[in-house]
């Protein structure tokens, strides 16, 4: 199996999500905190296999984003993924759809999904859990 399509499962620590990459299924789950130190070593592998998974990509894609805290580094890949995949989503070779969920009495994730939502083209769906 190519690389480009291999899974990617990353577990949960105090200080970064858990990451679900299925690109066979158009599917991508980031769950939990994301304060990590370094943010550039954890999420640019994940950026590189994005990057790569336009020649390959699902007819659709669907992004799941939960997330109970992130810094501002965090914030910067955070878009910097979203505009990747917004550029995949203009060219046509896959639909991409964010779901932005949050706790509903957690105003400032849903006010950070209503900022992301303001930056993309891309559907972003705010979803009270």
């Amino acid at each position: 199996m190519s690389e480009l399509l291999t899974p990617i499962q990353i577990a949960a620590t105090e200080t970064t999500p858990s990451v679900e990459w299925l690109p066979r299924q158009g599917r991508l789950t980031i769950r939990g905190c994301s304060i990590p130190e370094n943010a550039d070593r954890f999420y640019l592998p994940l950026y590189d296999r994005l990057a790569e998974y336009g020649g390959h990509a699902a007819q659709r894609t669907l992004v799941h984003v939960h997330l109970e805290y992130f810094n501002s580094s965090s914030a910067k890949y955070l878009l910097e993924l979203f505009k990747l995949l917004e550029d995949l989503h203009a060219t046509g070779r896959t639909k991409v759809a964010i779901e932005w969920l949050h706790e509903p009495d957690d105003l400032d994730m849903e006010e950070a999904g209503r900022d992301f939502k303001a930056l993309l083209e891309v559907p972003v769906k705010l979803v009270a859990l």
